[in-house]
């Protein structure tokens, strides 16, 4: 017997060997018996062939041991490995194939179909004019290729925004291109009346958009803090599948972006941002960025996703392999069915019944990078160092608001304030108590101004 690393081969009894340069070291030789009827002189190992001679003889048997049988299982479970790789691989390929197909496009000229709609509406409305600025949008940028479904989202988003009617607030939009050539929906507010003291970037959920925080953003307006919001990839009038975000550290590049767009807009002025549930982890780990912590005065969380459970831990283990193979594939486990988020009738009838709040099963991508997001911050929560207000309702059942007490105590920022709502579900500014959560807002802003 030939007994190696990789496995153990029986040879007859005075089988001849051709000489090869081993030493006795790397194999040690018995000899067994085997029949004439179940023995087959060819080795499984092509390497020995022809070390091993057709010469047969009759012999006792000594049966295999124990150890032996497992040795010659760990074979063919190599075998197996290696066809159920061919197996996997072929999988991938016939996954990807679909993929490689032309999206179905509709080609907008943002130039002259946005001037238009400018025209026309500033026409209907007299002395509001809605303006695209220049450093926005490139003059020259051409044609900008979109999905049909993101057109849509973005025509109402514009149509929204043209329609508001405020005497005491300008609401305007503007899209620009980020660096992977998307182009995302942005909008402002700016107060009227008001002397503008400060700014505040606006970051939502996930699958909602900016436009949501309307009446919140006109508060800040009332106290003299003008407004940006972004609707980041896959939601409101921005690019991409509705809801499905591939990578979030993109969504992290894009608000760093933004923000360097609003100040150069606004140069000397502090500015302040603010995010929910998912746009309250990008926050947090843009913020992470020494450079973006240097351009901050502080930052407000409501619901923050530092802390996110999904109802069946069977996502969490195949998550990694299906977002791999199918990155957008909706699954229903990953949300807990029937989820409230608001104890307000007449908010989440509002809220489920927008199209521009996506309402489907959540996609594997998406969870998977969420997951992946709320991993780091929970690894990085020492190293936030600039002021900030956390929020939390302490039934809130989508992110865990422990994580969110968790993150206050183990932040090094000296200046930190958290404040935990007892009874109060996931969607503070949408809750009955929502002047209490804005007024506890604007105070903190008011103090840092």
């Amino acid at each position: 017997m030939i007994c190696s690393t990789t496995g153990t081969i029986v040879i007859p009894r005075e089988t001849k060997f051709q000489k090869f340069p081993f030493k006795h070291s790397h194999f040690q030789v018995k000899t067994y018996v085997c029949s004439k009827t179940n023995y087959k002189p060819k080795s499984r190992f092509k390497d020995f062939n022809p070390l091993i001679s057709t010469t047969t003889k009759t012999m006792a048997v000594e049966p295999f041991t124990s150890g032996a049988s497992g040795r010659i299982n760990a074979l063919f479970s190599l075998r197996a490995l290696r066809s159920l790789m061919m197996l996997v691989n072929a999988i991938v390929l016939l996954l990807l194939l679909p993929f490689r197909g032309q999206k179905r496009a509709v080609a907008i000229n943002s130039g002259e179909k946005v001037g238009k709609d400018e025209k026309q509406e500033s026409g209907r409305k007299g002395s509001a004019v809605v303006r695209v600025p220049a450093a926005m949008v490139p003059w020259r940028s051409g044609a900008v290729t979109v999905d049909q479904e993101a057109a849509a989202r973005r025509a109402l988003a514009i149509r929204r925004v043209v329609q508001d009617d405020d005497d005491d607030t300008v609401r305007e939009f503007s899209l620009f291109v980020n660096a992977r050539g998307e182009t995302l929906f942005t909008q402002s507010w700016t107060p009227i009346s008001v002397i503008v003291r400060g700014l505040v970037v606006l970051l939502h959920g996930l699958n909602e958009h900016s436009g949501r925080y309307n009446d919140f953003a006109k508060q800040l307006n009332a106290n003299g803090l003008k407004v940006y919001g972004m609707d980041w990839i896959g939601h409101g009038g921005s690019d991409g599948l509705h809801a499905y975000v591939h990578c979030l550290d993109d969504a992290v590049t894009d608000m760093k972006m933004f923000l360097e767009k609003v100040l150069a807009e606004n140069p000397g002025l502090p500015c302040f941002c603010f995010g929910h549930s998912t746009g309250a982890a990008i926050i947090l780990k843009a913020v992470l960025d020494p450079k973006v912590e240097a351009q901050v005065a502080g930052i407000v969380l409501t619901s923050p996703a530092v802390g996110v459970q999904p109802s069946h831990p069977i996502f969490v283990v195949l998550a990694p392999v299906i977002s791999f193979l199918l990155p957008r594939y909706q699954v229903s486990i990953a949300n807990k069915k029937g989820m409230p988020v608001s104890r307000d009738a007449e908010a989440l009838l509002a809220k489920y019944s927008d199209p521009l709040v996506y309402t489907g099963s959540i996609r594997v991508r998406t969870g998977y990078e969420i997951l992946r997001i709320t991993s780091y911050l929970q690894q990085n929560m020492n190293r936030l160092s600039v002021p900030f207000l956390v929020l939390h309702g302490t039934d809130d059942t989508v992110t865990d608001p422990q994580a969110s007490q968790k993150l206050y105590e183990e932040a090094s920022s000296t200046d930190k304030t958290i404040k935990l709502f007892e009874g109060l579900l996931h969607d503070l500014l949408f809750e009955p108590e929502r002047e209490t959560i804005m007024n506890d807002i604007i105070q903190w802003l008011n103090c840092r101004v």
